[in-house]
This record gives C-alpha cells, structure tokens and sequence, in this order.
C-alpha cells in the first residue's frame, strides 16, 4: 500500500487540488447564491418603495381624490405607473381602505385585503412581505397627504414573490454557468501544477527530497573549510559549522549580506562569467583569505554562488607557530639560494685553483652573517621582528637589493603572541615593497634602508629606499584594499594588510621624502600596557 501511495502521488496532489477547488467553488456559490437572495429582495422592497412613493406624490392622482368619480382618473394612471416600473400591481386606496385602482378592475371599490393602519398611523410609508388578492408578494405602502397635510389615502404597490423568485432563478442558473468556467480552469490548473511540481522536483518522492537535503547538510557540516552559499542579491543563504564558527565575531549570518566591497566585486564577476574562479585573494575584515567560487547555474542563468573560504596566513589553534614557520622557511629558501650561488663561485676558483680569492669568500660571508645575526640578536629582543628582518636581509640579497640597518637601532620591547602577529605583517610588507620598488627603479643601485628605536612612548619604524617615491596624489589611495601600481592578479593587498594591523595595535603610519630619493614610511607604534621592556615584568 505504501508503494501504492509512493508511485502515485502526482495522482494524489492532483485530486487533493481538484477536491479543494470543487468544494471552494461550490461554498462559494451557494454562498453567494443566499447573498443573491437577500440582495434582490432588499431590492425589489426598496424598489416597491420608490414606485409607493411616486404615486403616492403625483399630483393627478391627489387632485383626483377629489373628483365625482375617482376611481377614472386614478385607474388609468396606476396603470400607466406600473407598465412603466415593471410593478406586478399599483393599487391606491382612500382613508377608509377602499380602492380606487387595481389590476383587476373587478376590484376597484372592495377594501383591501391588508391594514393600512400603520400607514395613517406612522405617517410613514412601509415596506413587507405579505399575501395579497394577487398572492405572495413584495410590497410596499406610502401615505398620500392633500395640500393641507392630511392624509387622503394610501398607495400599495408589490412585486409578487413567484416573479421574484423566477428572476432569482435565472440569475441562480447564470452564477452556476460562470462557476463551471473556474472548475475547468482549477481542474486543468491543477495537472499542470502538479505536473511542473514533478518536473522540478526531478521526479523525486517527498522521502528521498528528505533525505537529501539532511545529506546534503551533514555534508556541508563536516567539510572543514568555511563554506557559504549567497544569491545574486549579496544575502547568505546557507552557512557550514566552520563559516559559523570562523565569521561568528563579524556578525555574518543566515540572510544577512556581505559588506566587504572587493567581495561583492567578486561575486559580480562570477555572476557575470558564470564560471569557477580559484585561489582569489581577498582581504576581509582585516584579515586575509583565499577563496573559491562556484555559481549555482539553473538553465544558464545564475541563481547564487558557493563560496569556499581559508585563511591564508593563520588558523586560529596555530596562529603563532604559522607566523613563525612561514618567517623561518623565508629566511632559509633566501639563504639556500643565495649560499648555492656562493657554493658555485667558490667551486669554480677551487678548480682554477684561486685558493686566496675563495677563501676570502668564505670569510667575508661568514663574518657578513655572523655580524648581522649578532646584531639582531642583541638589538632586538622579539624574536618574531628579529627572525622577519633576518629573512628580509636575505631576500634583498636575493635580489641584489642593498638592505642595511641601521646600527644605532634597538628594539628592547617584547610584544605578546597575539599583537606579535599583527606587528610582523606591518613591517614585512612595507619592507617587502621598499625592496620591490628599489630594484625595479634603480636596478643594481637599489638600496633600502631600515632604523627603529623605542625610546620614549612609541615603537618607531623607519623604512627608506631609493625607489621612485609615492606621488602626495596617491598618498591617501595606496593603503586601500585592491590599489596597486603592479601587473597581474593578487597585487594590492600588503598596504591594506598594513592598514588594518595598524588600527588594531592603534598606531600610525606616515609617507615623506628620503634622502635616498624615494620614499620614507615611519611606523609609530604606541607602547601600551600589552608591551614589556626585556628584564621588566
């Protein structure tokens, strides 16, 4: 039976529409057939009335009261009253009941078959139901005054109710016509709908839609990179346990829409291309992030975008060890490049058996190394800064790039784990763009010079090269998120990294003039309660 049930349910969502359609249509109807009722007796009364009244107030009609035989006059113009309203009778009586005119000209001169007390009475013209000489009827009964205000005699006129209830009828047999039409139209509607449901639901039983979207879920639950899934208007509309998780502190959830504008540009150029796009880097809510995108396509048009997020540079339970292997494995890629081509130069004068001039080599690189390692070690007391500016020397030296530091430079603060990783980014980038600007505007001249001190209340930073300088136009415009001077994709985001570290730590950063040539960055950094002097806790 429940096979039955399961094969046949387009059946079934069919007839369950067609019964709520029949039922509908036909409560309706007879709804509205009762409200028919009502309506054209209210308005056959209302319309007695009027016809009542108007006789009631024709002058002919009062000024015949008065004549030999009333009843002349009278007769003839009840006649014409009614063959011009439609009335079924027109009968006026006198004060003492007695008609002057009536259908029936049989009758003229007997009392009528009803009081017309409450008429003189009331001084107010009635409507009422009641049987007649003529039968069943409608009526309605209006007084008729003289001149002087007095009440001469009264008008009857009716609708009989077997007229009434045949015009109902026919209107009965024209709403019940008209209810076939939305029958017709509920019924095709209906296998069309139930049809199209089928169509869009792929076929598929409640059961197994079920089971899938609670599949689906604990898919999306156990994948370990943050997964989000928007539409075209920006709003998320699903979000995994680690986007939940990773994005909980940044107020994003279910239905509400992303902020960051270098994230909407994305999701419009994947809207617009309709295709994936892999490892975009982008800078969201100070920190960095790689992300994929896939778009949801239904007949080649875009319906929403699945997003894939991971943090670049850290992961919360390894942020500190991150920071430092990637400094570390910087440093040693440098240095392994740059120790190979020595290996090969004094390879080369071993075999042309220039001992002197190899071992000099040896020396110098030796001494070169051993006296900035030393310095480092004794000028700066944070290990993390130490290890970025060692790496950074090698790098420079990798590019043929001449760093120096600035021998009266000392860093005996000591920053705690979590403002260390905001510190290291700052100066690594603004370093890293002093190298990169050196060398491509000065080639093998290139030179970078760094100096720092805390003495006093701040932290500062002095990172000076002799590359082409930043014009003051673009002073406000380089430490936005996107802007870069370079070429191809993934540019434009150091400066802004910089920025953003900057407000956390609450510190500044100024553009000038060097003496080099090029630019100047001064980094100041307030000594707060979260930095300790070494030897000082």
């Amino acid at each position: 039976m429940r096979k039955y049930f399961k094969r046949n349910l387009l059946t079934q969502m069919t007839l369950l529409i067609i019964v709520v359609i029949l039922i509908s249509t036909i409560l309706v109807s007879v709804l509205f057939s009762f409200m028919l009722d009502n309506l054209v007796k209210q308005y056959m009364g209302e319309q007695a009335l009027i016809v009542a009244e108007l006789a009631a107030q024709n002058e002919e009609i009062i000024e015949a009261f008065d004549d030999e035989n009333p009843s002349l006059a009278i007769q003839r113009i009840s006649e014409q009253i009614q063959r011009t309203t439609d009335a079924d009778y027109v009968t006026i009586a006198n004060r003492q009941s007695i008609r002057y005119s009536h259908p029936n000209p049989e009758n003229i001169g007997k009392p009528t078959a009803t009081s017309n007390e409450p008429v003189f009475q009331e001084r107010e013209p009635i409507i009422y139901s009641g049987k007649g000489i003529s039968g069943e009827a409608i009526k309605a009964k209006a007084p008729i005054f003289n001149e002087q205000g007095e009440i001469i005699g009264v008008s009857s006129v009716g609708f009989l109710i077997n007229n009434v209830e045949k015009q109902i009828g026919d209107y009965h047999q024209k709403l019940f016509q008209l209810a076939i039409i939305p029958l017709i139209i509920g019924f095709s509607g209906a296998i069309l709908i139930a049809r199209r449901l089928k169509k869009l639901t792929f076929g598929l039983e409640p059961e197994e839609i079920s089971f899938m979207f609670k599949e689906k879920e604990a898919t999306l639950e156990s994948i370990t990179d943050a997964t989000i899934t928007v539409n075209t208007d920006k709003k998320i509309t699903s979000m995994n346990k680690r986007a939940r998780e990773l994005f909980y502190s940044k107020s994003l959830m279910v239905d509400s829409i992303f902020k960051e504008e270098r994230l909407n540009l994305y999701i419009d150029e994947v809207i617009e291309s309709n295709q994936s796009q892999t490892n975009k880097k982008l800078l969201i809510d100070k920190n960095l992030y790689v992300l994929d995108a896939s778009p949801i396509s239904d007949h080649n048009r875009v319906k929403g975008i699945v997003l894939t997020i991971r943090p670049l540079s850290e992961i919360k339970q390894l942020t500190n060890e991150f920071s430092k292997i990637n400094e570390f494995t910087e440093n040693m890629r440098a240095q392994n490049h740059e120790f190979l081509n020595k290996l090969n130069t004094i390879y080369g004068l071993l075999m042309l058996q220039q001992y002197d001039r190899a071992l000099k080599i040896v020396s110098n690189e030796v001494s070169e190394r051993q006296d900035i390692i030393s310095f480092l070690m004794t000028s700066v007391k944070d290990p993390l800064i130490a290890a970025c500016l060692l790496g950074k020397v090698n790098r420079a030296k990798e590019l043929h790039v001449q760093l120096v530091i600035d021998e009266e430079s000392r860093l005996d603060s000591v920053f705690d784990e979590v403002k260390s990783n905001h510190f290291v980014p700052i100066i690594g980038n603004v370093i890293e763009n002093a190298v990169e600007a050196a060398r491509l505007h000065s080639g093998q001249d290139a030179q970078v010079k760094v100096s720092f001190t805390d003495l006093g209340k701040d932290i500062i930073f002095d990172i000076e090269d002799n590359g082409p300088g930043v014009p003051v136009e673009l002073e406000k415009h380089i430490f936005q998120t996107g802007f870069t001077s370079k070429q191809g994709e993934n540019h434009g985001l150091g400066l802004a990294i910089v920025k953003n570290a900057l407000e956390v730590l609450n510190g500044q950063i100024y553009i000038d003039k060097s003496e080099l040539g090029g630019a100047r960055f001064t980094i100041v950094i307030p000594q707060e309660i979260w930095v300790q002097k070494e030897g000082l806790e």
